[in-house]
């Protein structure tokens, strides 16, 4: 993954136990609904998460949750030491939680994003702008008077300029325009610290598969898969060929070929596919889980 540019690393608790989110044995319903059950993994510092999965599987409650956003019923999330839900606020002010949905304010971007900017204090208003002018997005007009693409990229710019250690964003993609979700990827490398953990939830993964690494698939109440790309590609060879090989776990038709996702027997590289990569772990569930615990 490439590397990214950005402030350097201030501390978020006052005494730094873990450098990294810790999540053991996490379960949350709605009700007597049950979404997420027995969820353990460690995401670390330094690398952009993408959070994949079916509608219902509880992809947004899960930034929600680590966010502080709410409660866990069982289990625990411990971020660099803390409980998210304790709400403190020097862990809120190097965190940002970037919803699907937006409320627009009766005032310009700039103005909105100048005031809210105080509650983060590695908040830039420069950068800010400098982003928005990245997005082609104009900081004087009045949010309630944009497009939905154009509030999107500016709670986007926002979010990117606030410089938090804990960036959350769920389907941030979703209503941008071709150069705009290109503009995205390039803005999420450049204006995101080196030692920030980055989780996007996502069903555009073509949109995302060249920033995010490493890969969640949850599936209901479970984590499929968990890895990085050189974890994938250690284990699964993706075949672009015309033939079509017995022992994949996975085949999909393409022009003038196929996408297969294969064992890994020969040590092969290849590059991963994100949308057949999810069909396969989906496909084949207990398999996949035992092929990256072991």
């Amino acid at each position: 993954m490439a590397l990214r540019s950005g402030p350097d690393k201030w501390k978020q608790c006052k005494i730094k136990i873990q450098l990294m989110i810790k999540i053991e044995n996490l379960a949350f319903s709605y009700g007597s609904v049950p979404v997420l059950n027995n969820i353990t993994m460690t995401l670390e510092d330094g690398k952009i998460y993408g959070l994949l999965g079916e509608n219902g599987v509880g992809k947004t409650t899960l930034l929600s949750l680590l966010s502080g956003l709410k409660k866990v019923n069982a289990g625990s999330i411990v971020t660099d030491g803390c409980n998210p839900y304790s709400r403190r606020p020097d862990f809120l002010a190097d965190q940002f939680f970037l919803a699907d949905e937006f409320s627009p304010q009766n005032v310009s971007a700039e103005k909105w994003a100048r005031q809210t900017g105080n509650f983060w204090p590695r908040y830039s208003h420069p950068q800010f702008l400098q982003i928005m002018e990245e997005f082609e997005n104009d900081p004087s007009k009045k949010m309630n008077k944009m497009s939905a693409g154009q509030l999107k990229k500016t709670y986007i710019a926002f979010s990117l300029a606030c410089n938090v250690k804990y960036l959350f964003m769920d389907e941030p993609t979703n209503g941008l325009d071709i150069p705009s979700k290109t503009m995205f990827r390039s803005a999420v490398m450049k204006h995101t610290r080196e030692d920030a953990v980055i989780v996007i939830s996502t069903h555009q993964v073509r949109d995302l598969e060249n920033i995010i690494d490493p890969i969640i698939i949850l599936d209901r109440q479970d984590v499929l898969l968990n890895a990085s790309i050189e974890e994938i590609t250690s284990r699964l060879f993706f075949d672009y060929g015309n033939r079509l090989n017995p022992d994949c776990y996975y085949s999909e038709q393409l022009p003038g070929g196929f996408i297969q996702v294969c064992p890994n027997t020969e040590g092969l590289e290849s590059k991963v596919n994100i949308e057949a990569l999810f069909n396969a772990v989906h496909k084949h569930k207990e398999t996949m889980k035992a092929l990256f615990t072991r």
